[in-house]
């Protein structure tokens, strides 16, 4: 039996394609890898949003080529976004390369390694777009007992169509398609008679589910239909969503999280930068008042949901007034979280060719300006919670903070505690003790009891 090893970078969407081929493979006879160490394949699922994750798949593969040379019957590949943007031209510059699978043919990758091991000669390379491909990411590596996944994640569209000027993504993931709602529920269903207790709905930007294909009903877009559905899947206990726009933060999705029990209260909400005028240069399609409003009307609806974001340092014309107006908007907010990353410069987007690029110190400056705030402020909220009982959903036990179990709340925080296997998918309440930046600490409320 071969074994195989994927390695992902990138977002929860990359994670989920990984899954689904891994599954793939597992049903094709392929048995999966926990590294790469003795596997016959290596397969890096790989990223293309910025600069940092293709250097990094790259030089893992340059790593692996030389590994090959002791080990020539060792299959090498690459898949995902990567793949689709540099085609061919990866197994041309890496002649170690076997296989290169686009972000629409993921489900071709056991035909392609059948193919491998039966002697095919050169490079297997396929980046083309297939119709309906966004209805065969559907597999899950579910497990048997104590290895069955708590949580668990549902991709039901792929592609984009908003072409911010600094992101590669409606290049590399094609159009907007969307899969039936009815075989979203029924996916759902299938992970939640496996002991999954919560799902969460992924999408490039997942706000615009359906909308190509439905019709609003009773005033609710597709994608509010979606969870409506989902919501009434029995078993199931908590529903989450990633990635949105802002824009499609309309009523009707404000007014699920107060109708729908399942929803939790945790929304990510992408602002990219505080900037009217640098938010305008990346074809975001909102002000910073507009986004503001998206805020207040979210927690006039929930008041303790959690709310995080997205924001960009160093976009192409920031200056020193821009990049205070972001800091001055994350104040105002107090983001429970927020992934800040330095611009990456994109082949082929807009901003990659905009005047007064911003130099590499300076980003670095800004990103870390931005760090400050926003662990303050973390930090703080945290610590608020010291004292206080919280419900969590139990994953699991953490190998990297002192094997403790582990599990988040509805709005998103992560909460370690002392406890036993048995705990793992229930839900329970654990009274917190301390608190650092990132996460709290505790004791199940059950043992004061």
């Amino acid at each position: 039996m071969k074994r195989v090893y994927i390695k992902t970078y990138g977002c929860q969407m990359n994670e989920r394609d990984s899954e689904a081929v891994a599954a793939m493979l597992r049903e094709r006879g392929y048995e999966i890898a926990p590294s790469e160490a003795g596997a016959d394949v290596v397969l890096l699922n790989t990223c293309s949003v910025r600069d940092l994750a293709e250097r990094k798949a790259m030089g893992k593969m340059d790593v692996l080529a030389y590994r090959k040379q002791r080990k020539p019957e060792l299959v090498l590949g690459y898949m995902g976004c990567m793949a689709q943007s540099r085609g061919a031209s990866l197994a041309e510059k890496q002649s170690a390369v076997n296989l290169v699978v686009g972000t629409q043919r993921f489900h071709r990758v056991p035909e392609y390694l059948d193919r491998i091991f039966a002697g095919h000669d050169g490079a297997i390379v396929d980046v083309v777009e297939e119709q309906g491909s966004e209805s065969t990411i559907k597999d899950h590596l579910l497990g048997t007992n104590g290895d069955r996944p708590v949580v668990g994640f549902v991709s039901v569209m792929q592609g984009c169509e908003m072409y911010c000027s600094f992101c590669i993504v409606p290049y590399t993931r094609g159009a907007e398609r969307s899969r039936p709602m009815a075989e979203i529920v029924e996916e759902v269903r299938r992970l939640v008679d496996h002991g999954v207790k919560e799902v969460t709905l992924l999408g490039q930007i997942i706000t615009n589910y359906g909308r190509k294909d439905m019709r609003k009903r009773n005033g609710n877009s597709a994608f509010v239909q979606l969870l409506e559905a989902v919501n009434e899947v029995k078993g199931l206990e908590r529903i989450r969503f990633t990635a949105p726009h802002p824009k499609g933060f309309g009523d009707d999705l404000v007014q699920a999280y107060v109708d729908l029990p399942k929803l939790c209260e945790h929304a990510h909400l992408p602002v990219q930068s505080g900037s009217n005028r640098i938010l305008k240069a990346m074809n975001r399609g909102y002000t910073r008042e507009w986004y503001l409003r998206i805020v207040d009307k979210l927690r006039t609806a929930q008041p303790k949901i959690g709310i995080s974001t997205d924001i960009i340092a160093g976009f192409p014309g920031e200056t020193e007034q821009d990049h205070e107006e972001t800091a001055s908007l994350m104040r105002d907010v107090q983001f429970d979280q927020a992934y800040i990353f330095k611009y990456s410069k994109r082949h082929d987007t807009p901003a990659a060719d905009m005047a007064d690029q911003v130099s590499e110190r300076e980003k670095e400056r800004r990103n870390q300006a931005l760090l400050e705030i926003l662990n303050s402020g973390m930090a703080r909220a945290n610590q608020k919670l010291v004292g206080q009982t919280v419900e969590i959903l139990v994953e699991g036990r953490s190998e990297k903070v002192g094997r403790r179990m582990f599990g988040r709340t509805r709005t998103n925080r992560l909460v370690f505690f002392d406890g036993s296997e048995r705990h793992k998918g229930e839900l329970l309440p654990v009274r917190i003790e301390r608190a650092s930046t990132i996460a709290l600490y505790g004791d199940p409320a059950i043992h004061n009891l």
